[in-house]
């Protein structure tokens, strides 16, 4: 069983970086991929980065390449998302999952458990 419990969302001026946690309490987190995936208001929820069971395959949508950074500490169950250089368009919240697959997928469809979300707003 995993659990996912995200961390470290805010409010931040654009410019600014926060850094987000999903953390497992279970005892399997090394036989998944984490992604996080964002959802505004009024929208889409959308893929955000990806990373996979041993933290060698990593992919991000192309907005956020170059200012999200994803990591992952696997002696700690836990994955980060490092966000920098926010802008206004990152409002959302923010929802770490697990997927069996490999290879650290895109589509939510392959995610198996989510977490409850952290919102992060952007101020300009």
């Amino acid at each position: 069983q995993v659990h996912l419990v995200e961390s470290g969302g805010g409010l931040v001026q654009a410019g600014g970086s926060l850094r987000l946690s999903c953390t497992d309490s279970g005892r399997t987190f090394t036989m998944y991929s984490i992604g996080w995936f964002r959802q505004a208001p009024g929208k889409e929820r959308e893929f955000v980065a990806s990373i996979g069971k041993t933290g060698n395959i990593i992919t991000h949508t192309p907005s956020v390449k170059g200012r999200f950074t994803i990591s992952r500490d696997n002696a700690k169950n836990t994955v980060i998302l490092q966000l920098n250089s926010l802008i206004p368009e990152d409002t959302a919240v923010y929802y770490c999952a697990a997927a069996p697959a490999g290879g650290a997928p895109q589509e939510a469809t392959l995610y198996r458990y989510w977490g409850q979300g952290a919102q992060v707003t952007v101020s300009s």
